[in-house]
């Protein structure tokens, strides 16, 4: 049995990425920066890693289903006329996929500079437009690589912004020498996991949907966040009917199971949920938040035994935390 269910914080290498971070690591240890070679207005739901430097920037609202409307980017450019729109491809903590396309193009018919954190999406669905996009964010992790490892697509000779300076060597975009194991251990990871991509989406989008099926048949007051908009087919944002969401973590995990409160980059905070939040949702409400997020390989059997677990805990957590 596989219970982790926390795949929108980090995954597992996949081999073929360690296989590819091991090669390079051997034959190409140079410095790849050497000139020889050998043969923002942002959305209220976006990522702590884009929020916080743009801590001064203009919130884009959601609407009930946690999902940023073009009409609203529309009207905030005709009258605030922002340096850069920013909004993520698909939520990490919802799931809930963002008219990024549509945004892109509104964008660009006003000389606006867009981007998108695509941390999420790649790796989970088909990133062959993500190239209308000005500016591109992604993480190895999420998707089979290796940590520390992510990248910034900018556009070939756009020079408004500049998101980081650096040596000449790295054309003034960025400090350091590249980690070029890690990259291509990325890359690897990237190009094995995307042809598989459209089977995964549909075999694991009914296994999410069985295990909401599950837990509505036995959970009077739950509530899935986004539920009703596109999303991820591996991410289940539920308000759990009662108990506080660490509760569920700890009586969880003491089972075999991994899950969270929301996006690990908040979980610190109480009450972290960014896209509940955004949503209106209470300070109770907000304790009683939590993520489930599924991976390539995670059975239909893993799902039904994460939801058993959650029947099981309910009990115990109703008779005061006492195990059966």
């Amino acid at each position: 049995m596989n219970g982790y269910f926390d795949h929108n914080a980090t995954t597992t290498l996949h081999p073929a990425a360690r296989e590819a971070w091991l090669l390079a690591s051997a034959q190409h240890w140079h410095n790849p920066s050497s000139l020889y070679r050998d043969a923002v207005a942002i959305s209220a739901i976006e990522h702590p890693s884009v929020r916080m430097p743009s801590r001064n920037a203009l919130d884009l609202p959601v609407n009930a289903n946690g999902i940023v409307e073009p009409e609203a980017v529309k009207a905030l450019i005709s009258t605030q006329r922002p340096a850069l729109v920013s909004v993520m491809a698909a939520n990490n903590e919802s799931g809930a996929l963002q008219a990024w396309s549509e945004i892109a193009a509104l964008c660009r018919e006003q000389s606006v500079p867009f981007h998108t954190d695509a941390a999420q999406w790649i790796g989970k669905r088909d990133a062959a437009n993500l190239g209308e996009c000005d500016f591109i964010t992604g993480s190895a992790h999420k998707f089979g690589g290796p940590k520390g490892c992510g990248f910034l697509v900018l556009p070939a000779e756009d020079s408004r912004l500049h998101f980081m300076r650096g040596g000449p060597q790295e054309s003034g975009r960025r400090a350091g020498t590249e980690n070029y194991p890690a990259i291509e251990a990325m890359v690897t990871a990237l190009e094995t996991i995307t042809p598989d991509l459209g089977e995964i989406e549909t075999d694991q989008s009914q296994r999410r949907d069985d295990f909401i099926a599950t837990l509505r048949s036995r959970f009077d007051g739950l509530r899935v966040i986004s539920e009703a908009a596109p999303r991820l087919w591996n991410t289940v944002l539920m308000v759990m009917p009662a108990h506080h969401n660490l509760k569920w973590l700890t009586a969880l995990s003491r089972r075999g199971f991994s899950i969270s409160t929301g996006s690990a980059c908040s979980s610190g905070k109480e009450g972290s949920s960014v896209v509940v939040s955004a949503l209106g949702a209470s300070a109770e409400e907000l304790k009683r938040v939590v993520r489930v997020s599924g991976g390539w390989q995670t059975s239909a059997a893993d799902w039904q035994a994460l939801a058993a677990a959650f029947d099981v805990v309910f009990d115990e957590l109703n008779r005061g935390g006492r195990p059966r």
